[in-house]
């Protein structure tokens, strides 16, 4: 069969050439090993004719030695689509390389030079990824002499290329803000706008000689660069240059690996920054309760940051230097966010299976609403199946979370049980249990929504129901608190009973109360879930306390002050009378004595207390002293018997509940 692409007609596709000489095929085509550098000797002795060239044909500019490489790239893909000859390889090959090779020279003069002029870099990534499409498309047909040559030539280019921009991307990467930031002979504005113009024109030609379907991406606004704090625009603009000319030129896997290497250390430098370090689960269960309660929150600190901070401007950095390969940028994010949060997430589970205690409860609903708050974060790396793994991960640490604080809170049923001591709070003062509980209970009730989350969690995992006569309009963690409140009062009543005087017992039983119900009035958050028919209730209590007390008080004293059985045949029995006012001075100096030393820390309560006892009392004496006073002699006998004034009843009432036994009353 005859080929129909005959030599004339190839040669006259490259009417300029720099040089007619054959192309000799002089070794193998296996590729060099990546970024292997090559003798310079050996460099000049293959240029060694470049200097020859012919003098009547006529120097080609930069772009005319683009254009007639464009050519030939398509010629070349054209036949072999068609599976026909290979076209001539024209001398705008050679000299390509050899630009590319003096413009490595050049920037390899000093470190961290590329990015400072547009022009050159833009001159040089155009020639480099024109060779590195030479390269990869010569490298995957059979070739001859000329394009063996010419592969050898142009691969070990392009490797001498990638390790210089990989040079330079580590330098970027590496470099500091303040470095960054000063860096001379800048010129911001106008950088960054010739900068994206570059990156633009950049994907175009990807996007016309690549057959892949990546779309190019729109150049990144200036403003939006700004707030990265590590790096400036001008360089997060190079290496975006630099991350897809390695891309398009094959050399993806090593852009990435410098990439992730840097940020990782990077990342890891920030979380260090907040004094986060990576604890095994061993550390975990050894460390005591109160170095574990520093590094949780530490790590709450740090988990916040990462929601609100470090996340979202590490997924801009990413997304800003692989603008142009979109996919590369999420999966380069999600492995390095991924791997964070893995390691939050080990922690979390490490504090789970410590021996779990009452005062570990609210570090761990912090922890639990931290992961809450993760999950949008996760959400938010935008790719699907890495994103559902990590929020599934996410919710089940969440959930071990939530599992363990129940098993706490739940715990505090048995702390109220196994509180059984015989000893009684000297002078009915509030218990310590009391104030334990009730303080527990307000802070609990500070995390509210997240324990009726994770009780109504635990009830639908066990498929439990609300409990029998309970209304259904009760949520599981609601009847929780219903219990241990009706725990606590069943373990006060029978604390109240080690009690032998009942009126201290009632005292007792007023203090704790009213204890209980001023943490509840104080707390919104429990009123609400206790309701207003239970605080009612309460309230009732209280008034039956307060009702037995007056009796068992001064129901006797009362007596005393009887007009009824004074009179013996239509006459006052003046024996009789002054047995009542000796009967009344021993009771009252007795209760006096007692009561005074007895505590109502509560001081609306010890106001209620001795108005009511005022009101009782005062009248009653009052009348009896006013009214028989007159029938005893004046003198020695009045005293002895009629002890106290009217007014000493009242200051000596105001005595009662301080506190402080009373040695000597003051008489009027």
């Amino acid at each position: 069969m005859e080929k129909n692409t005959p030599a004339p007609e190839k040669s006259a596709s490259f009417p300029r050439q720099h040089s007619s000489k054959k192309h000799i095929f002089s070794g193998p085509t296996t590729p060099r090993k990546r970024y292997e550098t090559i003798d310079e000797e050996e460099i000049d002795e293959k240029e060694g004719g470049a200097d020859n060239q012919d003098p009547d044909v006529p120097e080609m500019s930069h772009d005319e030695v683009l254009e007639e490489v464009d050519s030939f790239l398509l010629l070349l893909t054209e036949s072999v689509k068609e599976n026909g000859d290979l076209p001539e390889v024209p001398g705008s090959v050679e000299t390509l390389s050899k630009t590319i090779d003096s413009m490595i020279k050049q920037y390899g003069k000093g470190l961290a030079s590329f990015g400072k002029n547009e022009s050159e870099d833009s001159k040089f990534v155009e020639a480099v990824i024109r060779i590195s499409k030479i390269s990869i498309t010569l490298g995957d047909i059979p070739s001859n002499e000329a394009t063996a040559e010419t592969l050898n030539r142009s691969s070990a280019v392009l490797q001498r290329a990638m390790a210089l921009l990989d040079e330079e991307f580590r330098n970027l990467l590496n470099q500091d803000e303040n470095n960054n930031n000063n860096r001379p002979d800048s010129n911001p504005s106008s950088e960054k706008r010739s900068s994206n113009k570059f990156v633009a024109k950049l994907a175009s030609f990807n996007n016309n000689h690549n057959d892949s379907d990546r779309k190019p991406a729109e150049a990144t606004e200036p403003d939006s660069l700004e707030e990265f704090p590590s790096f400036s625009p001008e360089s997060i603009a190079t290496m975006r240059i630099i991350a897809t000319t390695m891309i398009v030129s094959g050399y993806e896997n090593e852009c990435l690996m410098i990439y992730s290497l840097s940020r990782r250390n990077a990342f890891k430098s920030a979380l260090n920054d907040l004094g986060y370090e990576n604890i095994s689960i061993d550390e975990v269960q050894r460390m005591q309760w109160e170095a574990l309660e520093g590094e949780i929150s530490t790590w709450i600190n740090v988990v916040k940051t990462c929601s609100t901070i470090l996340f979202a401007g590490e997924r801009k950095l990413c997304e800003n230097v692989f603008a142009d390969h979109p996919s590369i940028a999420d999966n380069l994010f999600c492995n390095l966010a991924g791997a964070v949060v893995v390691q939050l997430f080990n922690f979390a589970d490490a504090v789970v299976l410590t021996k779990r205690s009452a005062e570990k409860l609210f570090k761990i609903l912090d922890m639990y609403e931290c992961l809450r708050d993760l999950v949008p974060a996760i959400n938010a790396f935008h790719s699907a199946e890495f994103t559902n793994d990590l929020v599934s991960e996410a919710e089940a640490a969440k959930n071990r979370l939530g599992e363990a604080a129940v098993s706490i809170f739940c715990d505090l049923e048995n702390s109220i049980k196994s509180d059984n001591g015989k000893t009684p709070v000297p002078s009915g003062a509030v218990h310590p249990l009391t104030r334990y509980v009730m303080n527990y209970l307000k802070y609990a009730c500070e995390y509210k929504d997240s324990l009726e989350e994770v009780f109504q969690q635990n009830q639908d995992q066990q498929g439990g129901s609300n409990t029998p006569g309970t209304t259904s309009s009760w949520s599981p963690f609601q009847l929780q608190l219903i219990t241990v409140m009706d725990m606590l009062d069943s373990n006060l009543d029978m604390k109240s009973k080690l009690y032998r005087d009942s009126s201290l017992r009632y005292i007792f039983l007023m203090n704790n109360g009213r204890y209980i119900m001023q943490k509840v009035k104080g707390s919104s958050e429990i009123h609400k879930l206790m309701g207003d028919t239970w605080c009612r209730k309460r309230s009732t209590d209280l008034r039956g306390y307060h009702k037995n007390y007056q009796r068992d008080t001064w129901s006797k004293v009362l007596q005393c002050l009887n007009h009824e059985g004074l009179q013996v045949n239509g006459k006052v029995s003046k024996p009789v009378l002054k047995e009542r006012f000796k009967s009344f001075n021993s009771l009252f100096d007795e209760i006096h004595k007692t009561q005074s030393t007895w505590v109502v820390s509560d001081e609306q309560l010890q106001s209620e207390l001795r108005v009511s006892v005022s009101a009782v009392m005062i009248p009653a004496y009052r009348s009896f002293w006013g009214r028989f006073k007159q029938y005893l002699d004046s003198g020695r006998q009045t005293e002895k018997y009629i002890r106290y004034q009217p007014e000493d009843i009242e200051d000596m009432i105001d005595d009662l509940f301080d506190g402080n036994p009373i040695s000597m009353v003051r008489r009027r």
